[in-house]
């Protein structure tokens, strides 16, 4: 396995995945909180169930994700 950090690849599109993730985590996050339903993650190895905080600015300005 390569130690680099991922926003050192040579591939672009592994690069950007990256970002891609982070897009996705927040839109599971903003569906998370207009359905009222728990979200699952694992943190320290456990599954836990959370629930979403309310949108911060950056949310809802639409602009996770982006490099500044």
């Amino acid at each position: 396995m390569n130690d680099k950090p991922i926003t050192q690849s040579g591939d672009e599109d592994l690069r950007n995945s990256w970002i891609a993730l982070l897009r996705a985590a927040a839109r599971a996050r903003e569906l998370a909180r207009q359905t009222g339903t728990r979200l699952v993650v694992q943190q320290g190895g456990k599954l836990r169930y959370i629930t979403p905080e309310p949108a911060s600015v950056a949310e809802e300005q639409g602009s996770y994700g982006k490099k500044t």
